[in-house]
């Protein structure tokens, strides 16, 4: 067919699998992309006005003559002489109007206060152990800095304030150690650069250190954040050995119950789970999957997303992957996940669907006997199109790997009239992957000597016709795939001699020439 010409961007995306090598498995290089935007957007990089777990009263960190009024009044001018001056209360006087200026939700005055050459002295005072009132608020002035855009990291981290925040970590003082914890993440956050830069630093034993047993729930989760950080990106991935490094933390992080580090441990794995089968072994090797699966069933939409991202990448990786997801009974989740109500996960759990389906038969006779045929069917006919679009790449893929009963199976379930119904989509590519579909159906109707009824059961569907339309398609792919159809299976010749006898609940088609009934 040559579906497979249009579909050149789509098909080298999946992974050497079942019989043609050039497709099935998809890792989703670019077509999750607009997905994964808007998943930033849920779960934001950067952060700047938190609440940390660990801060004092605002009386306990700021000076007691310094109101609130006062402070917040200060312009610009006042807060560059206070923190120029050799007074430690007019420092931390500024520093303290600086931080309330750069935690405004909107129009921050960012690179007024970096135009202003205030970033260095930031900096100096984070080294001010003795200060810590002082320390404390240019660590926050900094954090809201670094959570703006990449230029404004890069100017944090070129005033050196990377091992100086990785010094704090290590402050006996909590809301100190746990503001530097927030200002890492902002960092990390900003792109695999400076992700490498933290790396390279050293900053991963300094944030495991801070987790033990008494750490307060909300300093876990800045960290569980931060961690996550530093696991994203993929251009390049994280260093092996500092996957190595944290991951065994993730794994601990995972067995809690807070739905925000459940969430930000799932995102990290998700992002582990991103590449190639040898990273998705590192992560599937350390046991994490049955965990991952129960979190795909958590009442919280933050747990179930990522969860469900992280199982997803997996299943795009080797048959054995696969087969680990498949026995932690995954089959028994995805049902309810293809229903759910929220659109985009019922995307990612087509999605993952047609990652199994693109597995050997045995996998394939799975996903029929845990009853996932009925939502897949439900999807295809009713769900939004970027959704359809998974479940008709999870059509192809069954029809590519299953056997011949399989492939019959598929269609009796109302696989074959939910594709033909989609065929009036506007979107080339999938009508093209719909083709193929029906394409497959035929070869293994061809293989039980009863083509003429699966002929007579797609042109009673109203699916000739539509094939026949699609030969007036603008795309010449489309019409040259539409039109091969056509000429290979729907003949008068191959016609002649069938008889239809509709009943209740099927038909039964029955041919003269062919003893065998293909029945639906």
């Amino acid at each position: 067919m040559p579906t497979n010409n249009v579909c050149d961007d789509r098909m080298s995306k999946f992974k050497n699998k079942g019989k043609d090598p050039t497709k099935l498995r998809d890792k989703r290089i670019s077509d999750c992309v607009e997905l994964r935007k808007a998943q930033k957007n849920e779960n934001f990089l950067k952060r700047r006005n938190i609440t940390l777990s660990s801060l004092p009263d605002e009386e306990a960190v700021s000076p007691d003559y310094v109101s609130n009024t006062k402070v917040t009044s200060l312009t610009i001018e006042e807060i560059i002489a206070d923190v120029s001056s050799d007074c430690k209360d007019r420092q931390t006087r500024g520093c303290q109007a600086a931080r309330k200026l750069l935690s405004r939700e909107r129009n921050p005055p960012l690179k007024e206060i970096i135009d202003a050459g205030l970033l260095s002295r930031f900096v100096a005072f984070l080294g001010m152990d003795n200060e810590p009132t002082l320390q404390f608020e240019a660590a926050w002035a900094l954090t809201n800095i670094a959570s703006g855009t990449s230029w404004h990291t890069q100017q944090v981290v070129e005033q050196g304030a990377v091992p100086a925040f990785i010094s704090l970590l290590a402050s006996p003082l909590l809301h100190i150690s746990e503001q530097a914890v927030w200002a890492l993440g902002n960092i990390a956050g900003d792109g695999p650069a400076y992700r490498d830069v933290l790396i390279d630093c050293n900053v991963i034993p300094s944030l495991l250190a801070r987790i033990t047993p008494d750490t307060p729930l909300g300093y876990l989760r800045n960290l569980t954040w931060t961690l996550s950080n530093l696991c994203r990106n993929k251009n390049p991935f994280p260093p092996p050995s500092a996957v190595q490094q944290v991951l065994p933390c993730l794994i601990q992080l995972l067995h809690l119950s807070d739905k925000d580090i459940l969430s930000d441990a799932c995102w990290a794995i998700s992002y582990l789970t991103d590449g190639a089968n040898d990273r998705i072994d590192v992560v599937v090797n350390t046991g994490i999957i049955p965990r991952l699966v129960a979190m795909m069933g958590h009442e919280e939409l933050t747990v179930v997303t990522p969860a469900l991202r992280s199982i997803g990448n997996i299943v795009s990786g080797s048959d054995l992957q696969t087969q680990m997801v498949i026995d932690a009974g995954v089959l028994s989740v995805l049902p309810r996940l293809m229903r759910h109500p929220k659109a985009s996960v019922q995307k990612e759990a087509a999605w993952a669907l047609s990652n199994i389906a693109a597995g050997p038969c045995k996998q394939i006779q799975q996903l029929i006997t845990c009853g996932l045929l009925p939502p897949l069917v439900e999807l295809l006919k009713n769900a939004n199109f970027k959704t359809q679009r998974e479940a008709v790449w999870a059509v192809t893929n069954f029809t590519s790997g299953g056997t011949v009963e399989q492939v019959v199976q598929l269609v009796q379930s109302g696989g074959l009239e939910a594709i033909i119904n989609l065929l009036q989509v506007k979107d080339a590519k999938t009508i093209l992957v719909i083709l193929d579909a029906i394409n497959n159906m035929f070869m293994a109707a061809e293989k039980l000597g009863e083509t003429e009824k699966l002929c007579l059961l797609v042109e009673e569907l109203g699916g000739l016709d539509r094939i026949e339309m699609l030969q007036n398609h603008e795309n010449e792919t489309v019409y040259q795939a539409a039109h091969n159809l056509i000429e290979k299976f729907f003949t008068d010749d191959e016609s002649k001699g069938l008889a239809t006898e509709a009943t209740e609940s099927e038909f039964v088609f029955r041919s003269t020439e062919v003893k065998k009934t293909f029945e639906f």
